[in-house]
């Protein structure tokens, strides 16, 4: 797990130290992913630069050096990732006459892409990725991003056309010329959804490129532009899972799913580097664990976090299933004040501003964590891939019981009531009406705000994959076209984004086994029947991990991965958060309307309306902009 920077300046053609330089300066802002070495590298006439940063997971030795060049000096690349299958394609190519070095998982992708080109060896690879690659004979930059998206990757142009690309928008800030101008469309869009999704950043003119997708720019032609295309479309993946169907019953369905499974967490326990695994007591983490631990010879480290607010800890649960399980297991207590100490510093661990409360206590498990192992298995994408959010089930039930209602000329007539409808009630029902097909139940569960464009000065309404007819699934269930949406955008932009800024905060690599390809191609392909069944989510995956565990300890309530920011934001944080809403700030900075907010402010304050959830975006956009002027 790395991180990596670069650019491509016609202006520092010939001017190898310079780019050195640049490309030190980028690296240096993201240090944290990799304390462990650093490197640069340049080619002067083409006016290129890559930047690394290491943090040394496979293969501790200097053989494991980035950016690292091919045996032929045609390629160099820049990787931040694990190429999990390393090993059967090192003697896949070993067979084809490659020579290796050392057995570093960097080496093996170099020569992959050497033998195969860049596209050819990513859809052979099993991992996950954000590269960069140098072609010095075709003088093409190539950028890619591995399938789900558990690694990020911006790029942009800055004032003087340079071509400047980095894990962190940090990288970026650090080449002088780049206009760091915050979009008020992006802006919009974290209010709605908590995060900005793909392709879209905070900083005006710069991207993330999208899960699965690759970047080539062609640095020989003058004004080149790039061009992006998906090596990998989860989105053809799944209907084509859907089409072939899986060919057997229920208890082929618990044998198949053991054994890829258990190969996938068997892949991610590879490591130089002691290792562990995130226990949250829920099922998919708690699957993972027991999986671990049946392959592994001692007992595996496991870490949760507990809270003094009971609605928030499975602290207890995690407990008792690690004592079932028998691993080694450390538990963090927090009263409120760890967590309350690390929101000023949110800002800076996720680099672009970012809303899901749950960040405050992925932070301090992987602060945790950190100081026991380097690597972390986590339970993350099972959600999004077995039908295991509530709200899942709600969208369906809405959609079936309101479409009736939707027909009648009074439904006709009712707008939306804007953001009250998340206070439920009349409202609530109002926004259902006026909610279109399947989508826009969807969206509704996933909206934050219903209407931020009000209240962001200049913004204009962007469309996700929420809003995109394109992005649902043409076969399947409702049930799977809600999972296709989340895999497209929650996921890689939320949940993956929370877990890779805070682990590697610390420099910590989080590794997710049910995200491994085979898993998700697996799991479209079951029949919606067997991931949620008599009102049970998640059908599968409990019923395997009956296997391992008792069914009392399976069969229970899901209580999330949340903080208790309503009673901080009336309490220990109220000064902070006035300060950050001070009307006469607001007005200066230009970037909402005061007004909105402090009637918001002021209702929550009194207790008359629970608006945290929406203050928290406000905030964090705030707070990061405090940081980062």
């Amino acid at each position: 797990m790395c991180g990596i920077a670069g650019a491509l300046s016609p202006g520092l053609r010939h001017h190898g130290d310079a780019l050195h330089a640049l490309g030190r300066r980028m690296g240096d802002a993201i240090a944290h992913r990799g304390p462990d070495d650093a490197g640069t590298w340049a080619d002067a006439t083409a006016g290129v630069v890559l930047s690394h940063r290491r943090l040394s997971i496979v293969d501790l030795s200097p053989e494991g050096h980035q950016p690292m060049a091919s045996a032929d000096g045609r390629w160099v690349v820049a990787f931040n990732g694990e190429i999990y299958n390393h090993a059967a394609l090192r003697a896949e190519l070993a067979g084809l006459g490659h020579a290796f070095r050392g057995h570093s998982d960097t080496e093996v992708l170099l020569c992959a892409i050497a033998q195969w080109g860049v596209e050819a060896a990513l859809e052979r690879g099993n991992g996950m990725l954000a590269l960069a690659a140098w072609d010095r004979v075709e003088r093409v930059l190539w950028l890619a991003r591995d399938r789900v998206g558990k690694k990020p990757l911006y790029y942009g142009w800055t004032t003087d056309r340079t071509f400047v690309f980095g894990s962190e928008l940090a990288a970026l800030r650090a080449c002088p010329s780049l206009r760091a101008e915050v979009d008020p469309d992006a802006l919009a869009l974290l209010l709605r959804l908590d995060y900005i999704p793909a392709p879209y950043s905070i900083l005006q003119g710069i991207r993330k490129l999208p899960a699965g997708s690759l970047l080539r720019l062609d640095a020989s032609a003058p004004d080149a532009v790039p061009t992006t295309y998906r090596w990998w479309d989860a989105l053809a993946r799944q209907e084509a899972a859907i089409e072939a169907g899986f060919e057997g019953d229920e208890a082929a369905a618990l044998d198949a799913f053991d054994m890829l499974l258990r190969d996938a967490v068997a892949l991610r326990m590879e490591a130089d580097v002691p290792l562990g695994a995130f226990l949250s007591g829920g099922t998919d983490s708690s699957l993972v664990a027991a999986l671990m631990q049946a392959q592994s010879a001692r007992p595996v480290r496991s870490f949760s976090i507990g809270f003094d607010n009971a609605e928030h800890d499975e602290s207890a649960h995690a407990a008792v299933v690690a004592r079932h399980l028998r691993t080694d297991h450390t538990e963090l207590r927090a009263d409120g004040r760890a967590a309350l100490e690390l929101v000023p510093r949110m800002a800076t661990v996720f680099d672009e501003p970012f809303a899901d409360s749950s960040q405050l206590p992925m932070a301090l498990l992987c602060q945790l964590t950190r100081r026991h192992v380097t690597v972390a298995l986590s339970g993350d994408g099972g959600d999004e891939l077995f039908f295991g959010y509530g709200r899942y089930a709600r969208a369906l039930r809405n959609h079936a019981r309101i479409g009736w209602l939707q027909r009648l000329p009074l439904a006709k007539r009712l707008a939306s009531p804007g953001e009250r409808a998340r206070l439920g009630g009349w409202a609530a029902l109002r926004a259902e009406l006026a909610a279109e097909g399947l989508q826009g139940a969807a969206r509704l569960r996933v909206s934050r705000w219903r209407d931020p464009e009000r209240v962001v000065r200049g913004a204009r309404r962007r469309n996700t994959a929420y809003e995109d007819p394109a992005a649902l699934p043409r076969n399947g269930t409702h049930g799977d076209a809600l999972m296709a949406l989340d895999f497209a955008c929650y996921l890689p932009e939320d949940i993956l984004t929370k877990v890779d800024r805070a682990s590697m905060a610390v420099a910590l690599e989080a590794r997710a086994p049910l995200l491994d390809w085979r898993v998700a191609e697996f799991a479209w392909s079951l029949p919606f029947s067997m991931k949620w069944k008599d009102g049970e989510l998640k059908h599968l995956p409990k019923a395997l991990l009956c296997r391992y565990l008792p069914s009392t300890l399976v069969h229970r309530r899901k209580s999330g991965f949340g903080a208790p920011v309503g009673d901080w934001l009336k309490g220990p944080l109220r000064d902070w958060a006035e300060a950050q809403l001070d009307e006469r700030r607001l007005r200066e900075e230009g970037h909402f309307d005061p007004a909105p907010l402090r009637a918001m402010w002021t209702e929550f304050q009194a207790g008359r309306r629970k608006w945290h959830t929406h203050l928290w975006g406000v905030l964090m956009f705030q707070a990061w902009r405090e940081r980062w002027r």
